[in-house]
């Protein structure tokens, strides 16, 4: 079983086991079979409804053309959150970068989809952002994205002055937790939830950065990974024929940014990050009882490709990449009824996103997310082509999850999962 995830690679040692976890191959595989699990009544935690598919498919289908009357679709990710409240952002960070050329203007893009990306765990139900330009208010991922855009226009993540639309190891490296507070404005009376893990995420970045100029350049900026994955195509000036591949994209992320993430997640001294123990799911060698996910990392691939093709290299495989195992898609899955809690009881408890409770509620999500685009492609008349999985997405299941959470609990999600800001 498995063998997409290990051909060639020796699970039997650390560094094998840790490199077969880090692809979607690994995440889908392992998914799927605690879905299957789950149907045939193994699970100690959730019941799967698979008569109630059809109806969640019908009203993602239905918030999709209300939000996207002429199905054109853009993809998930960051850059929809820079557009909240009806404002283009981009164009005012387009404005600014305008005297650059397409691939600086895509490092700086990098760079600020990284550190935005790297801010959006869930933010609380009692904080939000106020934007004094537009003099609107916005919580939750979208006041997370604005929040985010306005400090790297002020520079916070640069170290240089002269250069503040980049984020740099420096920058991040010296980032006080007090800065970050007032660029979001969170205080006693505006409580950001995991404020203190985000800096501490960023600083690894800053570290981990630092130590691979190979990758990110001198300088140390995420946006060194445009160059990374184009500049071997062709000239700095972008080729012509540059692509890149979703997967690609991930892959250089879990290669290169492994280090940023908490390392009780671990096999020997290899960090796994967004992998987490559930004792059913079988592997080869060490890879067994291991169940990845890389929410943010594929968050975060998805935020970067539209960089690359705004510097126009084309992307490919769009579809290698999974879904988002996140509150708003599993709660949409919890909410419609697709999944029911063994024991309605366990919803009045708070986890821990080690428990085996929420690790399978996150992998159940990326197995049923596969088994629904189909389905909504087929009420909206869209093929796979027309209508990647990052898009049905945005379309789409986070904003229906969304919706529905707000129609039954104020917002609030199904199952309350502590937060440290670097899951959800």
């Amino acid at each position: 079983m498995f063998e997409g995830t290990s051909a060639a690679l020796d699970t039997s040692h650390a560094e094998g086991a840790a490199r077969a976890l880090r692809t979607t191959t690994a995440v889908r595989e392992r998914a799927r079979h605690l879905l299957e699990r789950a149907r045939v009544g193994a699970s100690r935690w959730f019941t799967v409804q698979d008569d109630a598919l059809p109806a969640t498919a019908s009203e993602v289908a239905a918030l999709t053309r209300e939000r996207y009357p002429g199905l054109q679709i853009p993809f998930h990710s960051r850059w929809r959150h820079f557009e909240a409240g009806g404002i283009d952002r981009k164009a005012v960070l387009d404005e600014r970068l305008a005297a650059l050329d397409a691939p600086a203007r895509a490092r700086a893009q990098i760079d600020l989809a990284v550190v935005s990306v790297l801010l959006d765990a869930g933010a609380g139900a009692d904080w939000s952002y106020f934007e004094t330009a537009s003099g609107q208010r916005f919580a939750r991922s979208e006041g997370l994205g604005v929040a985010s855009f306005h400090a790297f226009l002020g520079g916070l993540f640069s170290s240089d002055p002269a250069h503040p639309l980049q984020a740099d190891a420096a920058g991040l490296r010296g980032l006080a937790t007090d800065r970050l507070a007032r660029a979001f404005q969170a205080s006693a009376a505006n409580p950001l939830v995991g404020l203190d893990g985000r800096v501490l995420l960023l600083r690894r970045l800053g570290e981990t950065l630092a130590a691979q100029p190979e990758v990110f350049g001198p300088q140390g900026r995420p946006g060194g990974l445009f160059d990374a994955l184009v500049a071997p195509q062709g000239p700095t000036t972008v080729p012509p024929t540059a692509t890149v591949a979703a997967h690609d994209v991930l892959s250089q992320l879990l290669m290169s940014l492994s280090g940023i993430w908490p390392a009780q997640n671990a096999i020997g001294s290899e960090p796994l990050g967004d992998c987490w123990r559930h004792e059913a799911v079988p592997g080869p060698g060490l890879t067994a009882g291991w169940m990845p996910f890389h929410k943010l990392s594929q968050w975060l691939s998805y935020s970067l490709l539209e960089p690359f093709q705004w510097a126009g290299v084309r992307v490919e495989g769009l579809d290698a990449l999974t879904g988002l195992p996140e509150y708003r898609n599993g709660g949409l899955l919890l909410d419609a009824g697709v999944l029911r809690l063994r024991d309605p009881a366990l919803a009045a408890r708070s986890w821990q996103p080690g428990d085996e409770l929420v690790v399978e509620w996150r992998a159940l999500t990326v197995a049923l997310l596969d088994e629904l685009a189909p389905l909504v492609r087929a009420q909206l008349g869209a093929t796979a082509a027309q209508m990647p999985l990052a898009c049905v997405l945005e379309g789409g299941t986070w904003a229906a999850g969304r919706r529905m959470a707000q129609r039954l609990r104020a917002g609030l999600p199904p199952l309350d999962v502590t937060s440290d800001g670097t899951v959800f």
